[in-house]
């Protein structure tokens, strides 16, 4: 049998998609890219990141630039510029894209969900 983690009831993961740029490799096994957070929702902190891109190394860098990040504290224009200064990849603007539509979807979450923080 599985294992399965305990993530907590303060953890909620959030997830956007955006469309790929069409001659690049990902986009024959996928037509868009999906970056998805883990929110500590107590804390604002990113848990872990999943990106649905081919190379392991592409999503174990962006993890790198990303996990950690206080999304309450900071927003996302600091990891946006980080997308944007150290990865050069076809995807970079799908990724950004989808990383402030994350940031949108748990504006919305917390407004929904308010919690006394």
């Amino acid at each position: 049998m599985r294992e399965v983690k305990d993530f907590g009831q303060e953890t909620v993961y959030f997830v956007h998609y955006s469309k790929l740029p069409d001659d690049i490799s990902a986009t024959y096994v996928h037509k868009v890219v999906g970056v998805g957070f883990l929110i500590n929702t107590e804390t604002g902190i990113i848990e872990d990141i999943m990106v649905t891109l081919i190379s392991d190394l592409c999503k174990e860098f962006l993890a790198y630039l990303i996990v950690g990040h206080n999304i309450d504290k900071d927003g996302v224009d600091e990891i946006v510029d980080k997308i944007d200064k150290r990865f050069f990849g076809y995807s970079q603007k799908a990724i950004m894209v989808c990383i402030k539509g994350v940031h949108a979807r748990y504006s919305q979450w917390k407004q929904t969900n308010r919690k006394v923080y």
